[in-house]
């Protein structure tokens, strides 16, 4: 694939973190380090040079590490963050200030129990203020129940295609996406495709993109996709993007989009 690379592509999702760190009770604890280095030689060797780096769960609300990355690299990287519901604004501000641009429901493989977030008024009213949106990963087909209990009117990122238990525009988690975004920011990250439990991946994202149009879909590597670590071969991921969605929406999908969402929101918004 010849591409001619935009100065300022984005990978969305990838992640940092030590070999045998996590929090205690982790159901995922790496054997390897994902070091930031290590991304960023695979980023540029395709023409990436910006990224999200997205905290994993198995590092809990201890966002060090992804602090340490932006600290690093201010103007070509962004975060996304794992916090408690009841975070408050002082840290909430410290983050942006840093180069976070939004919170991470990571519920997949746990419970999709959300009551501690629907009571997190006073977080909602900081993210609007800040200008941050919320990531959101759940299990396949869960998605619809877990929107419902979220705000609905704050911008929205949905890991992994979403993970609908069918590539059909009647599937509820695309039905409830397509009828979110008709109302509120949504975008569909496009990664993760060997976490779809059998759904076709291109399907899918030609799906999404018919659907929600290049503007709402965002690329992610998913670097150094854990319990996947075979198939992470950057190029290869980046590869099918082109495949996905056709090489004249790469530059929405790769560029535009995300610098909307993680660069355009000003520090001290």
């Amino acid at each position: 694939m010849n591409l001619k690379p935009s100065k300022n592509w984005v990978d969305t999702h990838f992640h940092v973190f030590n070999a045998g760190e996590a929090v205690a009770g982790a159901r995922y604890v790496p054997q390897y380090t994902a070091a930031l280095q290590d991304w960023m030689a695979l980023a540029q060797g395709v023409g990436v040079t910006r990224g999200v780096c997205v905290q994993p769960s198995f590092l809990g609300v201890d966002n060090h590490l992804m602090l340490q990355a932006l600290k690093a690299h201010p103007e070509a990287l962004r975060g996304v963050a794992v916090l408690a519901a009841d975070t408050p604004a002082d840290e909430l501000n410290a983050l942006h200030t840093a180069g976070v641009r939004g919170i991470r429901l990571n519920l997949a493989g746990v419970s999709h129990d959300v009551a501690a977030w629907t009571r997190a008024d006073r977080l909602w009213r900081t993210l609007h203020e800040l200008g941050w949106h919320l990531e959101v990963h759940t299990d396949q087909g869960a998605l619809p129940e877990v929107l419902g209990q979220l705000p609905s009117d704050i911008p929205l990122v949905v890991d992994h295609m979403a993970k609908p238990t069918e590539a059909r525009v009647m599937d509820v988690s695309i039905a409830a996406l397509v009828q979110r975004a008709q109302h509120a920011a949504t975008y569909v990250k496009l990664s993760g495709a060997y976490r779809l439990g059998g759904v076709d991946a291109a399907s899918l994202a030609h799906l999404w993109l018919h659907e929600l149009g290049p503007t709402a879909l965002l690329w992610g590597s998913d670097w150094p996709c854990t319990n996947h670590e075979h198939l992470a071969t950057y190029d290869v991921l980046f590869a099918a993007l082109s495949a996905w969605v056709g090489p004249q929406h790469l530059d929405d999908v790769l560029s535009h989009n995300p610098q909307r969402l993680y660069w355009d929101v000003p520090v001290g918004a």
